[in-house]
């Protein structure tokens, strides 16, 4: 009997032996399914790769009345003039420089204050914290902007009274080369931080307790498990939360800036959404500004690429 099976399948091909069944796909088991998620399918192909079509004019000298096929091509010549031209080098520099201190502070002020929070033992007092602090995630900027615009008002704001009462003279913080960014990006944390520290609140209470108490049989003191045993144990979700914040690197927060800014501060707040919008809304230059904007999306393009990578390298934490 055993040398009949192994005759039998030493006739079948290896090919065969080895071979997966195929996956049939059920459309009739799985339609609704797909109807359901059809209208979000056709919301997108309209909204957001209807108008990719857009990106040729960023090679032509395009004019509205002449349409996208009778206006003039003009090969690379908005993005040599972009270079070229020191004010929009100026602009991206600019979204660089403040889009890289809100992705540092905007991981270590979380975390240190999640880290803070997490040695708080009176709930009550711990949960009035985080709902305090996570309010202003809720608001939009044109409501912070407001806000921040008179509390930091030279003449009359609650900060520069406060200052006033020490001696400081008052400061235009909103009107200032010299204050804007950091201005720009303490305001950032202020409406971030509650979001991010929840995030990292939520990666420590899944830490396994048998460390904590290995730790403290072994004499180790509250800085150093959190050193040696939290900060570890957080190491993938903070990849993570740098990963998706370094694919947002070169927006640095239209709604913020466009709501803060004004012309006294170009020179250090200006960025390229906003440069784009003044270029290519306010201006008319649409050919220009949508060059400007397509050398912004692909290099955000590439540093998503390079920021996944680097989170499945060091995290194993990968979308696809």
């Amino acid at each position: 009997m055993n040398d009949t099976i192994q005759d039998t399948v030493r006739r079948v091909p290896f090919e065969a032996r080895t071979k997966k069944p195929k996956q049939r796909w059920h459309f009739k088991q799985t339609w609704p399914l797909h109807l359901l998620v059809l209208p979000a399918v056709i919301v997108a192909l309209i909204f957001q790769y209807g108008p990719m079509f857009g990106i040729i004019m960023a090679f032509q000298d395009f004019k509205p009345w002449l349409g996208f096929i009778e206006s003039e091509f003009v090969g690379l010549k908005h993005f040599i003039t972009m270079f070229e031209y020191n004010y929009a080098r100026q602009v991206i520099w600019n979204t660089f420089v403040i889009s890289i201190l809100k992705l540092i502070f905007g991981l270590i002020v979380p975390l240190t204050f999640a880290l803070m929070l997490n040695e708080v033992y009176h709930m009550r007092f711990k949960r009035t914290v985080q709902t305090i602090v996570y309010l202003p995630y809720f608001l939009s900027w044109v409501i912070l902007g407001g806000m921040l615009i008179d509390i930091l008002s030279p003449s009359g704001g609650v900060v520069n009274q406060l200052l006033g009462l020490i001696g400081v003279e008052p400061i235009f913080f909103l009107g200032s080369n010299d204050w804007f960014r950091t201005t720009v990006v303490v305001s950032d944390l202020w409406k971030e931080t509650g979001f991010n520290t929840i995030v990292f609140l939520a990666a420590i209470t899944v830490v396994n307790p048998n460390l904590y108490e290995a730790a403290v049989v072994d004499g180790a003191n509250r800085w150093k498990q959190t050193w040696h045993i939290t900060l570890p144990a957080m190491r993938p979700i903070i990849i993570v939360v740098a990963t998706l914040a370094l694919g947002n690197i070169l927006n640095a927060g239209f709604d913020q800036i466009f709501n803060l800014y004004n012309p006294l501060v170009y020179e250090t707040g200006d960025i390229i959404d906003t440069y784009v919008y003044r270029v290519g809304l306010v201006s008319g230059d649409f050919s220009y500004g949508t060059a400007v904007g397509l050398f912004k999306s692909v290099i955000s393009l590439i540093l998503i690429v390079i920021g996944y990578r680097l989170a499945y390298k060091y995290a194993n934490w990968r979308i696809f």
